[in-house]
């Protein structure tokens, strides 16, 4: 039987609008001496219940806690650009960028233009076209921003599925790619060896990744050069904005993953170079400091159910006919769950990542100091099985049969 929230929860949460409810006690104890120091109990809680915060960072699920969580993400990513919270203000001058990486097309769809402020048709067409299917492959219409059909295929039937789970499942091994591509053309750009630049640079991102209403992932980065101590350490003279964006360029544009073949599916080779949007980060301007944390932090409390899909996973009860999902997503759940029964294709787990549209990766990821260490401190790095077996085993008292002689 659920336990129902006392009166004073949601005032003692902060407003979190789902609560968890504990209950029990906590005894603190000297570990020296034994002794009892203290004991908490929840009995004399209202309701005999301790609330605590979900603390979870989608909007869908409870606005307060995802609203802490944009403003905490905000003030990390505005420290990272202009200094403050243990980062030195220097840190404004070191060249920095604003990377979108768009995913490729899967298939046409409906989608708001504009120019010069005016909206535009969505698809005009001088030629009447149709596909194999009989569906006109152009839309007159000028889409307002609320309108239910945006990110829908002109034809569901041509529209890729398949290409576009897949490509959502390999979208994190294309950016651990790309980041890896990236400080290799900067040491060629820069005419050094790897271990040479980072000697010298540092690379430091944050990364966010982005729905489109058509259902597939695409990356926004903030890319940072620092010296190899970090924010704190200026980055060499040659190292420029303009050195920065051609390496970027020539990562995005090496960088692919292929996909194992499988009955039905040939192999396919995903990149995400098709549309790339390089911006560079400045104090006055279009794309400044504070439109960039803002930015960034309005999409940390976002997940694929702006595509109209799941905010959970998927269970052995649901019934994919009766999921109150859009058509447009229901057929992406559709081409997970078809695609997760094929062994070639196990290691994606695309069948439990369908409420997602296949994508399984972190939303936000952040290398390095472009973060608060206080706030976000770096677990301590558990030792591996041998360096532990090799503790134990000197440790261990020696037998006879291996006693040295005297």
């Amino acid at each position: 039987m659920p336990i129902s929230a006392p009166a004073g929860a949601i005032r003692h949460t902060g407003g979190c609008l789902q609560p968890v409810l504990l209950r029990g006690r906590a005894d603190y104890i000297d570990g020296g001496t034994g002794e009892l120091i203290h004991r908490y109990t929840t009995v004399h809680e209202p309701g005999g219940v301790l609330p605590i915060a979900c603390k979870t960072r989608r909007a869908s699920r409870c606005p307060p806690c995802a609203e802490v969580y944009r403003a905490d993400t905000y003030q990390l990513i505005h420290a990272g650009l202009t200094g403050g919270k243990g980062i030195p203000a220097t840190v404004a001058d070191h060249p920095c960028v604003f990377v979108t990486l768009t995913a490729p097309s899967f298939g046409p769809v409906h989608a708001r233009r504009e120019k010069d402020g005016r909206v535009l048709a969505c698809r005009p067409r001088r030629k009447d076209k149709t596909c194999p299917h009989g569906i006109r492959l152009s839309c007159l219409e000028k889409h307002t921003r609320e309108d239910d059909r945006l990110g829908e295929p002109l034809c569901p039937y041509c529209y890729d599925y398949a290409g576009a789970v897949l490509f959502n499942a390999c979208a994190p091994e294309l950016w651990r790619r790309f980041t890896i591509t990236l400080r290799r053309a900067l040491a060629r750009q820069a005419g050094l060896t790897g271990q040479a630049l980072a000697a010298q640079l540092r690379v430091s991102y944050a990364k966010v990744a982005e729905y489109q209403r058509r259902g597939v992932v695409h990356f926004h980065a903030i890319i940072r050069l620092d010296g190899p101590a970090g924010p704190a350490d200026a980055p060499p003279a040659w190292v420029t904005v303009a050195l920065l964006t051609t390496a970027i360029d020539q990562a995005a544009r090496a960088v692919s993953v292929t996909t194992p073949a499988a009955p039905g599916f040939p192999a396919r080779t995903l990149v995400a170079r098709r549309q790339l949007d390089i911006r560079p980060v400045t104090a006055h301007g279009d794309v400044t400091d504070t439109k960039v944390a803002g930015y960034v932090a309005k999409y940390a409390t976002k997940a694929a159910e702006c595509t109209g899909t799941l905010d959970r996973r998927l269970t052995a009860a649901d019934r994919l006919t009766d999921l109150p999902v859009r058509e447009h997503a229901r057929r992406h759940i559709a081409a997970c769950l078809r695609l997760g029964k094929l062994s070639q294709l196990k290691e994606l787990r695309l069948a439990a990542w369908a409420h997602m549209l296949g994508f399984r990766g972190h939303f936000s990821t952040k290398r390095r100091v472009l973060r608060h260490p206080r706030l976000t401190p770096r677990r301590p790095r558990r030792p591996s099985a041998r360096v532990r077996h090799r503790r134990r085993a000197a440790t261990r008292p020696r037998s006879r049969h291996h006693a040295r002689p005297d």
